[in-house]
């Protein structure tokens, strides 16, 4: 009885989250449009001769709202069938009671969620990502190449996974070159996102986003603030039908638990996620086979540091290069100062740059 009693308690706790992350969606527009009114409320208070110098302000507000609306127009694509996204459950957020929605109401932090996502879009499905994606994907896409070479084995029998595998582009990427693939994420912001972007998109640049519409600081030419991104750049749809291509929701330490079912785990900004990092190097050891590799890519920007009511340790790279190789791994490649970015305007006037670790480690025979 206890244990059907916690279960009751965990799919509630878990029908709350997905509510609450449908209902940030849906709060975009109405929370984007309260900052821009802001912003017109300020301009409207300053004396008359200043507003005089910045005649098209007002114009470029409504621009900035037009640009708004369009985006949640996509969202509303996103959040099209989403209460069947999951095979094994109906989430039912269409018929959501009031009072549901009232105690689901999205936090500050789920609308940063929502923004990022977007973001997110133009990162691993838009021609402006390219370069982002040059930086941090195609490092390890030619590792793993060149590990499994094409005349040298049969890549359909090579099982590639991809934890934090965010929209999925990565992960679809290998599906291409002939692995079986599956890529993992845990955010169901991004699982939303995934789920339309690789099953509902057909053809190429039929979208068209605005994901610096948000960005207020730091633009250098007004344009800036509404310029928009076209996706996909490919058909996601596009990959050979024999291909074995998934994606897998939960958290990464839940999931994998079966030992030396993978012969390759590629982790690209992924790392600093972990409260405790050392458990995911124990789980990657424990889930790849003898001789496997796993491929890593990204900062260590620790997601819940300084979070409040979070437990999480901050690992330096040498500390978490050490626990790696007492795990049993061996070194087989290490670069340092990676020049990496995240969902970053390039035209921005403030670029955050990480200077990324890069090393390719095998589990031995």
């Amino acid at each position: 009885m206890a244990d059907n009693s916690t279960q009751s308690i965990d799919d509630h706790l878990e029908k709350q989250h997905f509510i609450r992350v449908c209902n940030a969606f849906k709060f975009y527009r109405t929370h984007s449009h309260r900052r821009i009114n802001d912003s017109e409320i300020s301009y409207r208070a300053l004396p008359e001769h200043h507003q005089e110098m910045v005649p098209d302000f007002l114009e470029n507000l409504e621009n900035i709202r037009t640009c708004v609306d369009h985006n949640y127009e996509i969202i509303k694509l996103i959040l099209q069938d989403a209460e069947y996204m999951f095979e094994n459950q109906t989430q039912e957020t269409i018929h959501d009671s009031v009072e549901d929605v009232k105690k689901t109401f999205p936090t500050s932090a789920d609308m940063d969620k929502v923004r990022t996502t977007l973001k997110q879009f133009v990162r691993d499905w838009s021609p402006l990502g390219q370069q982002e994606r040059d930086a941090c994907y195609r490092p390890v896409i030619e590792e793993i190449t060149h590990r499994f070479p094409i005349d040298l084995c049969e890549r359909s029998s090579v099982k590639v996974l991809i934890p934090g595998a965010g929209l999925g582009r990565l992960a679809l990427e290998f599906a291409k070159l002939g692995f079986t693939c599956q890529g993992n994420e845990w955010s169901l912001f991004m699982l939303l996102g995934s789920n339309f972007i690789l099953n509902k998109c057909r053809e190429e640049n039929s979208l068209t986003l605005y994901p610096w519409v948000h960005q207020w600081c730091n633009n250098k030419y007004t344009e800036d603030q509404i310029r928009q991104a076209q996706l996909p750049d490919i058909n996601p749809a596009g990959i050979p039908e024999d291909s074995n291509f998934s994606m897998a929701a939960g958290d990464f330490l839940e999931v994998y638990r079966e030992p030396e079912e993978w012969d390759c785990v590629a982790t690209v900004f992924f790392l600093d996620t972990a409260r405790n990092v050392i458990a995911y190097v124990e789980t990657i050891w424990k889930i790849l086979q003898p001789g496997g590799y796993w491929v890593n890519l990204g900062p260590l920007l620790y997601h819940y540091a300084e979070m409040a009511d979070e437990h999480s340790i901050e690992l330096s790279y040498e500390q978490v290069k050490k626990v790696i190789i007492k795990t049993g791994f061996l070194f087989e490649k290490e670069e340092m100062d990676i020049k990496s970015s995240y969902t970053q305007s390039a035209d921005s006037m403030f670029q955050y740059q990480y200077n990324s670790v890069f090393f390719v480690v095998r589990k031995p025979l």
